[in-house]
């Protein structure tokens, strides 16, 4: 039987056509981090574990041991990169801090470059005797009298 024209070019176009999301879905690939601008990475949690290394380095390297914010980054980066050596699944992952790995590598990239800006501000250097006002904010009630919120 001789087919169409039209059946033999649709035959030729699946060739071309990339594997459906559902296949690619199966196999635990992620297409689309669905955040513009944010790019799906392939190997995100080996970028991930090298990003946090080196927040955790460079604050070691350039901020105070005694500042806050060194301890807050500190706690926040052996956190996450407890759950990043973990077995769970990146998806596991994902689920546990309600974010995509994209984000959180993003979010190392972020700290990355403000880790040699606070070194450079030094916030944590209050001049001895500096005070700062305090500003006593009072409730005012919009509602006029009378009226249910």
């Amino acid at each position: 039987m001789l087919r169409s024209a039209g059946q033999r070019f649709a035959g030729r176009l699946l060739w071309n056509v990339r594997p459906s999301t559902a296949i690619l879905l199966t196999r635990g690939l992620k297409l689309d981090t669905g955040i513009v601008g944010l790019p799906v990475v392939p190997n995100a949690r080996e970028v991930l574990k090298e990003k946090i290394t080196k927040v955790l380095a460079d604050v070691a390297e350039q901020i105070p041991e005694d500042t806050e914010y060194r301890r807050v980054l500190e706690a926040t980066y052996n956190y996450r990169m407890k759950a990043v050596e973990s077995g769970a699944t990146d998806e596991e992952v994902e689920e546990q801090f309600t974010m995509q790995l994209e984000q959180l590598i993003k979010q190392c990239d972020d700290e990355l470059g403000l880790i040699p800006k606070m070194a450079e501000w030094k916030p944590w250097d209050v001049p001895a005797g500096h005070k700062i006002e305090t500003i006593v904010e009072e409730y005012v009630d919009t509602v006029p009298q009378g009226q249910k919120a």
